[in-house]
C-alpha cells in the first residue's frame, strides 16, 4: 500500500495546529452552534427547536472527515472518542428506509425531496459519503460507511432513469458518490453520479431572484458549456465531480468541456492568489477580467474546490499547469483562511482591506472552517502519484514515500527541503529494484531558472512548467538535487483587469506577498513601489511564527493637499510630493494575524498617482 509520511516542515506545522487546536475547537463549535443538538433532537434524545440553516448537517460531516483523516495519521484517544460518539449519534438519527437529514426530520418532515434546489438534502448526503469513506480508510471500521451506503441506496432507489428527475442544487453528491463507488465497488453509485451530472443544464433550477439558473450551473448542459459561471463553490465542486466521472468513464465530451471551463477560469476569472469568485452577489464568478480587490469574494471553500478540481486534472492528464494552479491556491488563496492559532477563520479572502476584516471563530454559515480542517488533514495526498512505470512528484515537502510503481515493484524515496521558503529539493532513493523507472519532478511555472542533477553530476537546465523526468536503473542511495531559483519578482495583471491597473504584486516562489499596515508608519493607501529598486528576502524568525519577508524601496504620497476634498482638477505641477519609505511585504496567507489592520496585495507603481 502506498504511503506518504510528511516530516517536519511547512505543512506539518499547520497540521499540528489543526490536530491540537482546530479539530477540538471545531467539535466545541458544533456543540455551541447547535449542530449536534439537531442530531440529538432528530434522534429523540433532546427537546427544543432546530438551530441554524437547513444545511448545517454538512459541518458535522466535514468535521468527521477531517477528524478521521487526522486519526489515520496519528493515534489520539480523545479525538477517537469524539468521532465514535458522533457516528453513534448519526446512526441513531437514520430512519428505517435509510433517510437522514436533521432539518427535514424535525422541521419539515412532510417535505422531503421537495426542494432540491435549496433544500440541500443531497448536498449534505454528499459530505456524509465523503466522511464515511475517509473514516473507513483511516480505521477500517464500517460504522459510518454503513450509514452512508444506506442513504446512497435510498437515493438510488428514488432518482435515476425511469425514476425521479432532478439534481442537487449544490453540487457535491456527484464527486462523493463516485468516491463511495470507488470504496465499495457498487455500480449504482457511479450511475447515480452520472445521472445527476446529466440532469444539469435544463434551466429548471430556481436561482435567488436576482440570478437565474446559472447560479446552480443549470443554464447549459455540461458537455456544451464553455463559460464557468454562477456560484463559485458550486461550480468548482461540479467540475470536480465531472472530472471524477471522466476518470471513471473516459468520455471525451466531458474532458473537452472541462478543459474549456478550466481555460475560461484561469484566463480571466482567477485572482492572483488562486482565489475564485469575484462577486459578493451570488458568491459568484464574474465576467472575464472582473477581478476586484476589496470587493472580491474569494470564498475559502471555492479555493478548496479549485484545489480538488485541479488535482483531478493532474490525475487525468499529468499536465504540470494544473499542479501549478493547485499549488498557487494552496499556498495563497486557501491558506489565508485559517489563523495561526487554528481557531479563527476567514470565509472571504479579499486582496485589499482598509482594516475592516477579521477572522471569526465560527460563522452562521460555517462551511469554511471544517473544510479547512479536512484540507489540511489531507495535504499529503496531493504530493505524488505513480503511473506509466514511474513516480511523479507534484508538491515538495520533507517526506518519506513508499509505494509500488507497478505490482511487485516497491520503491521508496526521502525528500528533504525547506520549500516554499527555499528552492532546493533533495530526493534520496531508499528502495528500488534492478530495473529502470522514471522519477518525474514538477518544475513550477513560476520558476524560470531551474536545474537538476543526479549523484553530483553537473546540473542541467529544467523546463519551467513541465515535469523533469529522470529515467534510469536506480540504486539505493542515489540522490537527485532539484534547484529552483527563488528570488522575489514583480507580477502585473492583464490590462483589462481594471482594479490592478498601474499596480504590481510581489511573489517569491509559490508564495504571494502583501503589505500590512502593522509594518508601516505611513498610511498603507498612500504607499507606492519603486520598481527600479532591488528586493531583498530574509528570514524573520520572530514574525508571524517565522516567515520569509521581502523588503524594497518605495514612496508615501503626501496627501495633505487633499484635506477636505475627494476630487479636484488635475494638477499641472508634476508628481505629488512624497517621501521615501521602506516597504515590508509579508506572505499573504499570514495577513490578519496581528489584529484587523489594512492590507494590500496590489501596490501602485511609483508615479502612478
Amino acid at each position: 500500500m502506498a504511503s506518504i509520511a510528511l516530516d517536519d516542515g511547512f505543512w506539518t506545522k499547520w497540521q499540528a495546529v489543526n490536530h491540537s487546536a482546530s479539530l477540538k475547537h471545531g467539535y466545541h463549535m458544533l456543540e455551541q452552534a447547535g449542530n449536534l443538538h439537531n442530531f440529538r433532537l432528530a434522534a429523540g434524545r433532546e427537546t427544543g427547536e432546530y438551530r441554524g440553516r437547513n444545511f448545517v448537517d454538512e459541518n458535522v460531516y466535514k468535521w468527521l472527515e477531517a477528524a478521521s483523516l487526522e486519526l489515520g495519521r496519528r493515534p489520539d484517544p480523545e479525538l477517537k472518542q469524539m468521532i465514535d460518539d458522533t457516528i453513534e449519534l448519526i446512526a441513531a438519527v437514520q430512519q428505517p428506509d435509510g433517510y437522514i437529514n436533521t432539518y427535514f426530520l424535525t422541521v419539515e418532515p412532510e417535505n422531503r425531496w421537495t426542494n432540491l434546489d435549496h433544500g440541500h438534502e443531497l448536498y449534505c448526503s454528499g459530505h456524509l459519503f465523503q466522511a464515511a469513506v475517509a473514516h473507513h480508510r483511516a480505521t477500517g471500521e464500517t460504522t459510518l460507511l454503513d450509514v452512508a451506503t444506506r442513504m446512497a441506496d435510498l437515493m438510488a432507489s428514488i432518482f435515476g432513469p425511469g425514476k425521479r428527475d432532478g439534481a442537487p442544487g449544490h453540487p457535491e453528491p456527484e464527486l462523493a458518490l463516485i468516491e463511495l463507488y470507488r470504496e465499495t465497488g457498487t455500480q449504482r453509485y457511479l450511475d447515480l453520479a452520472k445521472f445527476f451530472i446529466d440532469q444539469r443544464g435544463q434551466g429548471k433550477m430556481r436561482g435567488l431572484g436576482w440570478v437565474g439558473p446559472e447560479y446552480h450551473q443549470d443554464r447549459v448542459p455540461i458537455r456544451d458549456a464553455s463559460v464557468i459561471e454562477g456560484h463559485a463553490v458550486r461550480a468548482v465542486y461540479l467540475m470536480t465531480g465531472v472530472t471524477d466521472l471522466y476518470l471513471e468513464t473516459g468520455e471525451q465530451a466531458l474532458f473537452d468541456a472541462l478543459i474549456r471551463l478550466w481555460t475560461d477560469m484561469t484566463t480571466g476569472k482567477l485572482h492572483v492568489t488562486g482565489g475564485a469568485g469575484a462577486r459578493y452577489e451570488g458568491e459568484a464568478f464574474g465576467d472575464a477580467y472582473e477581478l476586484p480587490n476589496d470587493q472580491c469574494y474569494c470564498e475559502t471553500c471555492a479555493a478548496i474546490g479549485s484545489v480538488m478540481w485541479n488535482w483531478r486534472l493532474v490525475l487525468a492528464t499529468g499536465d504540470a499547469r494544473y499542479a501549478d494552479v493547485m499549488e498557487q491556491t494552496l499556498y495563497n488563496g486557501f491558506l489565508s483562511g485559517p489563523a495561526l492559532d487554528g481557531t479563527h477563520f476567514f470565509y472571504i479572502n479579499p486582496l485589499l482591506s482598509r482594516g475592516n476584516y477579521k477572522r471569526a471563530e465560527w460563522y452562521e454559515v460555517a462551511c469554511c472552517p471544517p473544510n479547512i480542517m479536512r484540507t489540511l488533514a489531507s495535504i499529503e495526498q496531493y504530493m505524488a502519484t505513480t503511473g506509466n512505470g514511474g513516480l511523479q512528484l507534484h508538491l515538495y515537502h520533507n517526506a518519506t514515500i513508499k509505494t509500488a510503481i507497478e505490482p511487485g515493484r516497491e520503491v521508496g524515496l526521502r525528500l528533504e527541503t525547506d520549500y516554499p521558503w527555499q528552492g532546493q529539493v533533495k530526493v534520496t532513493v531508499e528502495q528500488t529494484d534492478g530495473d529502470a523507472w522514471a522519477l518525474s519532478l514538477r518544475i513550477p511555472g513560476w520558476c524560470q531558472d531551474a536545474t537538476i542533477s543526479v549523484n553530483g553530476t553537473p546540473p542541467v537546465p529544467a523546463q519551467s512548467g513541465s515535469y523533469a523526468e529522470v529515467n534510469r536503473v536506480w540504486q539505493a542511495g542515489d540522490v537527485v538535487l532539484l534547484d529552483l531559483t527563488m528570488t522575489p519578482r514583480l507580477i502585473e495583471a492583464h490590462p483589462f483587469v481594471d482594479a490592478t491597473r498601474d499596480c504590481v504584486a510581489i511573489q517569491r516562489g509559490p508564495v504571494l506577498y502583501c503589505l500590512e499596515q502593522a509594518d508601516h508608519d505611513a498610511n498603507l493607501m498612500a504607499l507606492q513601489i519603486d520598481e527600479t529598486q532591488p528586493m531583498d528576502a530574509r528570514w524573520q524568525d520572530d514574525l508571524l511564527g517565522g516567515c520569509m519577508v521581502v523588503t524594497t524601496q518605495g514612496a508615501a504620497i503626501d496627501v495633505g493637499a487633499w484635506q477636505g476634498t475627494t476630487y479636484r482638477p488635475v494638477a499641472s505641477t508634476g508628481a505629488p510630493p512624497h517621501q521615501s519609505v521602506t516597504l515590508t511585504a509579508v506572505p499573504y496567507h499570514l495577513w490578519g494575524n496581528r489584529g484587523p489592520n489594512a492590507m494590500r496585495v496590489w501596490i501602485p507603481r511609483a508615479g502612478s498617482a
